[in-house]
């Protein structure tokens, strides 16, 4: 689709909701995309975007920093803590702290370094036992535990199972979010990401409709 038809999809989502489209940060999922695509978006202006991995990240954005002012990266695939300071060196936002262990290391490393990225926690809403994230019913205790370690908790990130209607866990997301007093809602990508600006995204990460598909090979 290309970047101009997915905000214009956007604005239109955000419309049928009554919302404004200031309300939903577009992040650009760019993990594992050709150099001449991140450009060719970079080049219309986009500036948020999305990795994966934070050893991918480190190898392609120093270079565009230098090129582009303004862009901020956010880590959206599974964090490990040896990766911990690497990754709150290089992104403004992690949306996958999806358990004690990291979110002790961010704690410490932020203690330390002074500084701390903004953070979204995962949750398996399926229950999906190959899934990373909290479950349901660990979600206050887990807000809470991240907040009595002083860290910068925005909201909460999900990814619905393959074969279920995402908005009922986007639902049930948004749910959890208002109960633990929580704006942040980063859900929806290329797939179903006007029925999660529908349920109250505030992030919603695309990528191969911005992009085209990818090339694992």
């Amino acid at each position: 689709m290309g970047l101009s038809e997915i905000k214009a999809l956007v604005d239109k989502a955000c419309a049928a909701a009554g919302r404004a489209p200031s309300e939903v940060e577009l992040i650009a999922v760019s993990k594992v995309q050709p150099e001449d695509r991140v450009a060719a978006v970079l080049d219309q202006g986009h500036r948020v975007f999305g990795e994966n991995r934070v050893q991918e990240a480190a190898g392609r954005w120093p270079p565009f920093q230098e090129r582009y002012d303004g862009i901020v990266l956010h880590l959206i695939g599974p964090l490990q803590s040896n990766k911990a300071r690497q990754a709150m060196e290089m992104f403004q936002a992690i949306h996958s702290v999806d358990r004690p262990k990291i979110a002790q290391t961010i704690a410490r490393l932020a203690q330390e370094m002074g500084h701390c990225p903004e953070l979204f926690l995962q949750v398996n809403t399926g229950e999906e036992p190959q899934k990373a994230g909290v479950l349901p019913d660990a979600v206050d205790g887990f807000v809470a535990e991240c907040r009595a370690l002083d860290l910068p908790v925005q909201g909460l990130m999900c990814i619905p199972p393959v074969d279920e209607e995402p908005s009922l866990h986007f639902a049930l997301l948004a749910k959890m979010a208002a109960r633990n007093g929580l704006k942040g809602l980063s859900m929806g990508m290329s797939s179903d990401f006007e029925r999660a600006i529908a349920q109250g995204a505030t992030h919603i990460r695309v990528g191969s409709a911005i992009f085209g598909e990818r090339d694992y090979g």
